[in-house]
């Protein structure tokens, strides 16, 4: 699932692009302002940041431009009425992967986000495995040996994760970063309880669970065929 920043001070064209990018089941953050955008992009780790090219304190370009200089790569969108090529050409020196312009259709909006994501389509409806647990990533359901098992959108981001990357070591803070809002004041607590929650779920009685605690590390997905 795309963790995806939407910076964009308008209150009714944010409202709008979250719905519409939240109706393709990406997990979308909301900043209104550059201060607090360029707090979460040193934070936190984002798969597509869609950024407002007029906010009122730090500008988008000036954001991209910082983000870039620090070795940041995650693809952005610029959003902006601003519509002269020169603009055009100031947005991509800046580091902007795309650019569009104000108004906008959702869909095209969506056809670029898609683009800048880089997701096959072949990976659009994949249905990841492990043993006996599969986990359809266009339908977002959890099912062992074909019985649906109910998952709270947080857990289903963690296992979605920790699935498309089977046996790699994650630290407490990479899950943070990488599956938790960052609206939420969440702690090492927080991804411990999380992984409890999914434990209880899907491992089975006698059975080792397939998520393994790393002592003083972290979490890793087994696998191995059950």
């Amino acid at each position: 699932m795309a963790k995806v920043l939407v910076v964009e001070d308008d209150v009714a064209l944010s409202g709008t692009v979250v719905q519409v990018l939240k109706a393709e089941q990406w997990n979308v953050e909301l900043s209104e302002d550059g201060k607090d955008a360029q707090h979460r992009l040193a934070t936190y780790e984002y798969d597509l940041v869609i950024l407002d090219w007029q906010l009122p304190d730090v500008s988008g370009p000036e954001i991209c431009r910082a983000f870039r200089s620090r070795g940041g790569s995650t693809p952005i969108l610029m959003l902006t009425g601003r519509g002269a090529i020169e603009d055009k050409e100031n947005g991509f020196a800046a580091g902007a992967d795309d650019y569009l312009t104000k108004p906008f259709h959702s869909r095209e909006l969506i056809a670029r986000v898609k683009a800048l994501l880089r997701r096959p389509a072949k990976m659009e409806g994949a249905v990841l495995q492990c043993g006996t647990i599969a986990l359809d990533t266009a339908r977002r359901v959890v099912t062992r040996d074909g019985t649906e098992i109910t998952m709270q959108p947080l857990e289903y981001a963690v296992l979605e994760f920790l699935m498309r990357h089977p046996n790699q070591v994650f630290t407490t803070d990479t899950l943070l970063k990488r599956c938790w809002n960052a609206d939420v004041d969440a702690s090492i607590f927080a991804t411990y309880t999380c992984i409890r929650r999914i434990r209880k779920k899907l491992d089975l009685p006698g059975k080792e669970s397939i998520i393994k605690t790393i002592p003083n590390v972290g979490y890793r997905l087994e696998s191995l065929q059950e």
